[in-house]
């Protein structure tokens, strides 16, 4: 079964031409970014750090405003972008895209199974036979927690009726086009959704990165699969060294194709702006964040994850980006098999080392 996906056909600014900025001499390539807000993009999009031979106009959206004006419109030249949906457009050839290994979420997936508390579903086999809400085919959450279900868990997901629709508001769609499985269940609502179905009955369990109204205004009718998903996932991550990439960088092809180098110069902005956000949140002189015992927690993270909790680049990220590789093809959102290389262009897969 072939999944198409909603009219996404980009708009004639999709082939615009970056202008070249001139002041003191000095020339700059003028590029459009576009993110949610996050403190370690802040100093980048604040114009604190100013990324070599760009000049930079920043806009800060909510997430979902962020992916759908890229992909539909290519409003943006950079953008932020959901990576189950940018590895659909890599495998299909000539993607409109280009990513930039830099991914500003990271989310573990555990928290995001919920389930209804009277259908007996204790175990991630339990969901055989159920009937399990899902935004999107594509959405990078789901797509890594049936991975984790069928390689780890040894749920058949064939087992499962998987049942498209928006998480708490009737009509949304795919975005892009996949090829399901042969065995694979799966229904589409529009006229409903994911939380109404919840609280109906109708479902019983849904894997979704955003929570469900249900969850919060269900009276206790809906609970999560792992109640203690803190410590699933430090076991998770302990056993696997992954820890799961939900959203990544990616610009236009038409300026990447004229342009190569703003691909590199790019990633070191992104970096250097990770890496003073880091360092705010190790800040023990002010309270930088307004978190109790937030450096505490930083000691704690760097226990589980090293000096960088976020690492950018590909080596860095190679088992996390080929296990979403493999789940992403068994799940038929890509076309063929790819591997974390064919992700990004070579001018960002190395960094010159002295």
């Amino acid at each position: 079964m072939t999944v198409r996906e909603a009219n996404l056909t980009p708009a004639s600014s999709a082939d615009r031409e970056p202008e070249l900025i001139e002041s003191g001499g000095t020339a700059r390539l003028h590029l459009t970014l576009a993110t949610t807000d996050y403190d370690h993009v802040r100093d980048l999009v604040n114009g604190v750090i100013r990324p070599e031979g760009i000049a930079l106009t920043a806009f800060v959206l909510p997430v979902e405003e962020v992916f759908y004006r890229f992909i539909k419109n290519r409003e943006w030249d950079i953008s932020e972008m959901s990576f189950g949906k940018f590895i659909g457009f890599a495998s299909q050839g000539n993607s409109p895209f280009v990513g930039i290994p830099v991914f500003p979420s990271r989310v573990f997936w555990h928290s995001a199974i919920y389930v209804r508390a009277d259908r007996g579903i204790a175990t991630p086999k339990d969901l055989e036979g159920k009937r399990v809400g899902i935004p999107e085919w594509a959405q990078t959450c789901g797509i890594f927690a049936r991975g984790f279900l069928a390689e780890t868990a040894g749920v058949d997901l064939r087992k499962i009726r998987w049942v498209q629709a928006g998480m708490n508001e009737a009509g949304r769609e795919e975005k892009v086009e996949f090829k399901l499985p042969a065995g694979m269940q799966y229904d589409q609502r529009r006229d409903t959704s994911i939380s109404a179905m919840l609280l109906s009955g109708e479902i019983d369990a849904a894997i979704s990165a955003r929570v469900p109204d249900a969850f919060e205004k269900g009276g206790g009718k809906i609970a999560r699969l792992y109640p203690d998903y803190r410590a699933e996932e430090a076991r998770y991550h302990a056993s696997t060294g992954i820890f799961p990439i939900m959203h990544v960088i990616a610009m236009r092809r038409a300026v990447f194709d004229r342009y190569p180098w703003v691909a590199m110069n790019l990633f070191k902005a992104f970096d250097e702006a990770k890496q003073r956000s880091l360092e705010r949140v190790r800040d023990l002189t002010a309270s930088r964040i307004p978190v109790p015992w937030s450096a505490a927690i930083s000691g704690e993270w760097g226990r589980n994850f090293g000096d960088d909790p976020f690492p950018y680049g590909v080596e860095e990220n190679r088992k996390a980006l080929e296990a979403f590789c493999r789940f992403a093809h068994a799940q038929g959102i890509t076309a063929k098999q790819l591997a974390p290389d064919d992700l990004f262009p070579k001018e960002v897969r190395a960094s010159v080392r002295v």
